[in-house]
Order: structure tokens, then sequence, then C-alpha cells
């Protein structure tokens, strides 16, 4: 792989990603820079299909890159131009274009923002809880034989369920029950609200008085509800244009979205660029999705990324895609303390 093979490459994508046409290599040889006669371009394209980063669709067409070509040539080969100045200005109003910003706010405007840049489906996971612990346990009265139980996290999420009892508590009963759920989840985090941490709970609150457990239960509803990921997916319906991607599976994806979570919440540093054939459950073929994570506290929190065809003009989306995790970054690390990542409405989405 020699500096004209790779360069060559290069303009192999740049050219298909531009016309959806298979290339031939007399229009290589046209280019500027590459300074070789269409015979050394056709043998240099078949020594790149020999490796396999081309193929060729048809006997008598051009070349076409592999998953292995876009790899190569996201890795090593796209030129990684920085945002102007003015459209930095620009991407900053499409964060920031209505009143007061909060997180939620700033990530669904970055989601919109993404899909309207790219033309493409905008995803974003939110997995900022797992991270917080449980600051406040509280169980309010609320009326005849009905009690609140309140979840606050060190996040500022607010999880609160309504629990129907026998009877009403006494003043005595009420502490009691109080002091028991503060000793025993006040400052645990909720990466470690497991299942069997629950279920030993509601048999050490039982041990108490039995006629508790709807309490308990509803703690358990309330924790799952924690450790639920948020996922936010927006402009889907942008995939339905592309004529690279089969309508079925993109109909799959939406109906089965939940799926992308643990590809989005996968640890790595940086971009991450997947292809639709290589992962086990990322549903459309000859597609790809690009993830960045954005970070607070000096943990990875969130991934942003997008959803389109593996025919991507990847140097460009993929600055935008840098820029907002960037931002979103450096702005949430700025709020003050006890700000939610997203509310629980958005949560259930």
């Amino acid at each position: 792989m020699n500096e004209r093979k790779l360069k060559i490459l290069a303009a192999v994508v740049e050219e298909y990603v531009r016309t959806g046409e298979p290339v031939g290599s007399k229009v290589i040889a046209s280019l500027p820079g590459i300074g070789v006669s269409a015979a050394t371009v056709r043998n240099d394209m078949a020594m790149l299909e020999q490796l396999g980063f081309l193929e060729q669709p048809h006997t008598s067409a051009g070349r076409v890159p592999t998953i292995s070509g876009y790899r190569l040539y996201i890795e090593e080969l796209m030129s990684h131009p920085s945002l102007p100045g003015e459209e930095q200005e620009r991407l900053d109003k499409m964060l920031a274009d209505q009143g007061p910003m909060t997180e939620e706010l700033l990530i669904q405007n970055a989601t919109t923002a993404l899909a309207e840049l790219t033309q493409c489906a905008a995803v974003v996971s939110d997995f900022s809880p797992k991270f917080s612990v449980i600051s406040k346990v509280e169980v309010i009265p609320a009326g005849k034989r009905v009690y609140v139980v309140l979840l606050i996290t060190s996040a500022g999420s607010i999880k609160n369920k309504a629990c129907r009892l026998e009877f009403d508590l006494t003043n005595e009963q009420l502490a009691l029950v109080s002091d028991f759920l503060a000793e025993h989840l006040e400052g645990v985090s909720v990466e470690e609200l497991s299942e069997e941490r629950m279920q030993n709970l509601t048999a050490a609150m039982s041990a108490y008085m039995m006629t508790m457990a709807p309490l308990v239960e509803g703690i358990c509803e309330l924790s799952r509800d924690l450790r639920h990921h948020a996922l936010l997916f927006k402009g889907e319906n942008n995939l339905f244009s592309y004529e690279d991607l089969d309508k079925m599976e993109v109909v799959q994806l939406i109906e089965h979205k939940d799926e992308l979570v643990q590809l989005l919440d996968d640890s790595f540093s940086g971009i991450r660029v997947m292809f639709g054939e290589d992962e086990g459950s990322f549903v459309i073929g000859n597609s790809s999705m690009i993830v960045s994570k954005y970070r607070k506290g000096g943990h990875n929190v969130g991934s942003l990324g997008v959803i389109g065809p593996m025919r991507l003009d990847y140097a460009k989306v993929i600055p935008y895609i840098a820029y907002f995790s960037q931002k979103i970054t450096d702005l949430i690390s700025e709020e003050p303390s006890g700000q939610d990542s997203m509310t629980d409405e958005n949560r259930k989405e």
C-alpha cells in the first residue's frame, strides 16, 4: 500500500460518496493530484480490490468501497478540517435557541440540530444516572392511607410514586419507615440498586411490618426507573429518503431502537464509526452509525451520533458530531449540581 494507492482509494471513496455511482479508472485519472494514467489507476484499483478495500458490483462497472475501504479512509486518509468560526457560531445558536438552557434542552437541541444538519437520524443515549447516588429518601403522607415515596439522586433526578396502604400510619410508624429506608438507601449508588438488593430490602422491611410491602414495591419500581437509560431519537424519517437503505429494515430499527442502547453505551474514546453489517443488533444493512461520548464530572455520561447510509460524507458529518459532543461536555460541566440531565418524561421515551 504505497502513497499512490492510498490516494486512489481516498479518491474512489470521495467520488462514490459524491455521485453514488461505481467509480471507473478514467474518472480517477482525470482528478487533480492523481497524476498517472487511467491504465495505472486501473491496475492499482485491481490491487485495492484484491486487498479487500474495493469491490466491483458488476463486471463492466467501476468499483465502490468496501467496509474495510471506508474504515481505512476514515481512520487514516480523510481530511479533518476544523469548523470555521461562523459555522461554530451557527451551531451554538442551534444549541441555545430558546430561553434558559437546561441539560435536558441542550441535549434535545443538539439531537434536533444533528438530524437537520446531516439529514440522517440523530440518536442520544443518556446513562448519567448510574454515576449518581441516592441523596434523599422520604415517605410523605398524601391522603387517607396514601403515601408518596420520594427518591432524589445526587444528579438531581427526582422520582416519586404514590402507594396505598391498608391503614394510616402513626407518626411513630412513619418515622420508623423513613429512618429504615434512609439507613438502607441513602448514599447507595444508582448502579448498585440491583433487583437482588431490592429483594433483600423487601425481606428486611417485611420483618418489621408486612403491611409496608406496597412502600417497598414502590421503591423497587423507582429504582428500576433510575437505572433505565434514556434514548432520544430524532430525524428517523430522514432514513426513508435514502435508496441505499432497505425501508423495512428502517422500520425495524425504529420499532426496536432500544436495542441501540448497548452499542451507544459501550466505552470508547473519541469518534466511533460502526457499520450495520458488523453489529449484531444494528438491523439496517448498508448503513453506518457515527457516535461520540459526552462527559460530566470525569465520567462518560452519554453518547450522541447519527445513523445514515454507508455512503455518507464522513468528512462533513464527523466534525459536527465532534463539535456537539465537546460543546455539551463543556456546558454541562459548568452547570451547578442538582440539575437533572433529562426529565422523567424523556427517560420513558
